[in-house]
């Protein structure tokens, strides 16, 4: 991606914004990893006999029904746990708008672009396949997502290390992703809503933020509040994840005199090992769980609606953030990275066709009044993601040793100061030290060659 000052897409990130990204995407692969597991055991549970035992726990309700919130265990997932979720996309997003890659309009323009067209094209193509087979647009934003966790687990099962700025390139489309698709959920699948309710939960809001300026600090404090929040979100009829992206919004995400980190750090890295270790692969063990034979495959190739999906997630998804990408970049005369070539935009457009969580989340909404085309919409979800996660297998595979080349690169720390080389080298007293450390090797191997020279001395001398 450009940095303020370099007009290089894709070009080398800061070293804060590299450590930041580095622990970021470190909780994310161990989160996907999860993921991956949790969605393969809904799929065995469904079509398995304890697929019965598996749809009653899902189905299991629960909950004050005075408050609209007698929930079944799959909502419970789908609007509780997943607002953990959004609200740590929230605090992404405004970290990237303020602190990131998105805080300066000439940098943000080449990924917001790649992003926003990520989004459309797989839009397009859904309507496009849907339309000329005769079925519904209602599916429209499913294969519109991004999900970074499992993209990330797809990168640590194939053994591919990504240079940072892919990888940060990747992640900035996710955080987008996550804006639009939230704006989305609450633009086009909100129907009847509860005013009082909705100005309940504003209110709530209002005072979240109030006590955020005043600087009041404590969990027992604003986790009840939270909880308030959401309910009266949910009871609004606006889907309660709105609640969640908002609060993360409000943190204050800028370092002030005297802090290491900003709160909306800290507060991210506590809270972002509880939505990718627990709360999202929850969602998935209740979302995925859909019936998978023959049958049903083949189903999923040829209705429309769940053709579309795949064709958007795999098609779409890769057509619209490469062409973006070089769109924008085009018109920006902004320089692709010497080390990069155009064949690594397309492997990390091609990764971000694996659309699972949102996807699943959207293709709920979508056909909330069809279970049936629903479990079949979630079924192309999988299959698209699985079918994009191949594609970019092999693409990324075929790049591997350069990936490996400029990764090392990036990590090298021969001073061993715990700052890569690579930020170092227009500084005097790096090299300094990398003199001092040369020439104590070069005494040691003097130390050693006079050694060697005695010893061949000593055998001369002896008998014959």
């Amino acid at each position: 991606m450009a940095t303020p000052g370099n007009r290089k897409f894709l070009g080398r990130l800061s070293l804060p914004e590299r450590n930041y990204v580095a622990e970021a995407l470190r909780t994310e692969t161990v989160g996907g990893v999860l993921l991956l597991v949790a969605a393969v055991a809904a799929l065995l549970l469904t079509n398995t006999p304890l697929g019965d035992t598996y749809n009653d726990v899902r189905d299991f309700s629960f909950g004050p029904e005075s408050l609209h919130l007698h929930l079944s265990v799959g909502a419970w997932a789908q609007d509780g746990l997943l607002s953990i979720f959004f609200f740590v996309a929230g605090i992404e997003l405004k970290r990237e708008l303020v602190a990131g890659e998105l805080r300066d309009p000439k940098a943000a323009a080449l990924p917001v672009i790649a992003a926003v067209c990520g989004m459309a094209a797989p839009a397009l193509v859904y309507a496009m396949v849907a339309l000329s087979g005769g079925g519904s647009l209602d599916g429209w934003a499913v294969p519109t997502a991004t999900d970074i966790a499992f993209a990330l687990a797809v990168l640590a099962v194939i053994g591919t290390a990504l240079p940072a700025s892919l990888r940060a390139f990747l992640l900035t489309l996710a955080v987008v992703d996550d804006l639009f698709a939230i704006l989305i959920i609450a633009v086009f699948f909100t129907t009847d809503i509860d005013i009082v309710s909705l100005g309940l939960s504003f209110v709530g809001l209002a005072v979240f933020w109030g006590l955020l300026r005043l600087g009041v600090r404590g969990w027992y404090v604003y986790l009840p509040l939270a909880v308030v929040i959401w309910a009266f979100m949910h009871a609004s009829g606006v889907h309660a994840t709105v609640a969640g992206v908002a609060m993360g919004l409000m943190l204050r995400c800028t370092v002030r005199e005297g802090e290491e980190h900003s709160p909306g750090e800290r507060i991210e890295h506590l809270v972002r090992p509880v939505s990718a270790g627990l709360a999202v692969p929850l969602f998935a063990l209740f979302a995925a769980g859909v019936s998978i034979s023959g049958g049903a495959v083949a189903d999923v190739f040829t209705k429309p609606e769940t053709l579309g999906v795949v064709l958007g997630l795999v098609i779409g998804k890769t057509i619209g953030v490469f062409g973006g990408s070089w769109l924008a970049a085009r018109f920006t005369k902004a320089e692709l990275n010497d080390e990069l070539a155009w064949a690594d935009v397309l492997a990390v457009a091609s990764l971000a066709g694996i659309g699972f969580t949102v996807s699943l989340l959207i293709g709920e909404l979508a056909f909330t009044d069809d279970p049936l085309l629903a479990d079949e919409v979630k079924a192309a979800v999988l299959i698209g993601s699985v079918l994009a996660a191949v594609f970019a297998s092999v693409l990324l595979k075929m790049r591997n040793n350069k990936y490996k080349k400029l990764y090392e690169e990036e990590e090298r720390d021969e001073d061993q100061d715990g700052v890569p080389d690579i930020y170092e080298l227009d500084q005097p007293d790096y090299h300094l030290r990398m003199a001092a450390i040369y020439e104590e090797k070069a005494a040691e191997h003097r130390r050693l060659a006079e050694a060697a020279a005695a010893s061949q001395r000593t055998d001369g001398d002896g008998p014959a």
